[in-house]
């Protein structure tokens, strides 16, 4: 048995980008350590979903910990740093933000995690945070340097493969199209993470589908019934999410692994 510690910007991310690996994981025997970064303060919710006086934060805390369990998670932590908000806002530079935080002292705090784990494989986002969002580029400086600093061997970079977005966008816009459901809008598709050239682990996670939905679906205030995650086809949900791609830091592009412990 080994560990794994997946690092995330903010509740939510962690089902959608590795929700897969972090099931699959479990399922081999693994310990599956979740390490948050924000509460996710500056999410947006309908209004009347929240109790009076019910903070956002706790409620999307109390999601985290519902997802963690759907996805065999033994161990969730939070950082502790406050949510930037979309790249470009006055949030990104508020006090405690997380894209303000000192690289190396968020490091120290998640490589003292990695450490008391002893972890063997870490993920974090790649060099733009798949999308640019100020808090996603910070868990890859920050995570980067942890397991720089606590020694740990294995880093994939979770990312999105830019070419095979660009294959799938017309099916998944048909399919959306067919059932009367909105498709997103990615105008700009460059800006979406990685060239299939540059990728190095492709891991097929259609066995965990219903779990990783399941641990969209327990994020009820960033992703309703009727959003395109949960409302899409299981084909189109299939052919978006069913493998999750990385970059495993030193490894050539060509290695094409398909498992984040192949080589252990």
């Amino acid at each position: 048995m080994a560990t794994l510690v997946s690092f995330h910007a903010h509740p939510d991310d962690e089902a959608i980008t590795c929700g897969g690996v972090m099931r699959k994981a479990y399922e081999q025997g693994h310990r599956v350590v979740l390490v948050v970064a924000t509460r996710g303060e500056h999410g947006e919710v309908p209004d009347g979903f929240l109790d009076e006086g019910e903070p956002l934060w706790q409620r999307r805390v109390r999601e985290t910990h519902a997802a963690a369990e759907i996805l065999g998670v033994a161990r969730v932590e939070f950082l502790g740093y406050v949510d930037s908000g979309m790249m470009g806002t006055p949030t990104n530079d508020a006090a405690g933000s997380f894209w303000t935080a000192p690289v190396e002292d968020a490091a120290r705090r998640l490589a003292a995690i990695l450490a008391e784990e002893d972890a063997e494989v870490l993920t974090v986002y790649d060099d733009n945070g798949g999308y640019g969002h100020p808090d996603h580029i910070q868990v890859h400086r920050v995570g980067m340097r942890a397991a720089e600093l606590a020694g740990t061997p294995r880093v994939f970079q979770s990312t999105m493969n830019r070419d095979e977005v660009v294959r799938g966008m017309k099916e998944i816009a048909e399919q959306a199209g067919a059932t009367g459901i909105e498709a997103p809008d990615i105008s700009e598709v460059a800006e979406f993470g990685k060239p299939e050239s540059m990728l190095t682990t492709a891991v097929d996670v259609s066995a965990y589908l219903s779990h990783k939905r399941e641990a969209m679906r327990a994020h009820r205030s960033q992703i309703d019934e009727q959003s395109f995650f949960l409302a899409m086809p299981d084909p189109a949900f299939a052919r978006a999410f069913g493998t999750e791609w990385f970059i495993r830091s030193g490894a050539r592009p060509d290695t094409l692994e398909t498992d984040l412990f192949a080589s252990r």
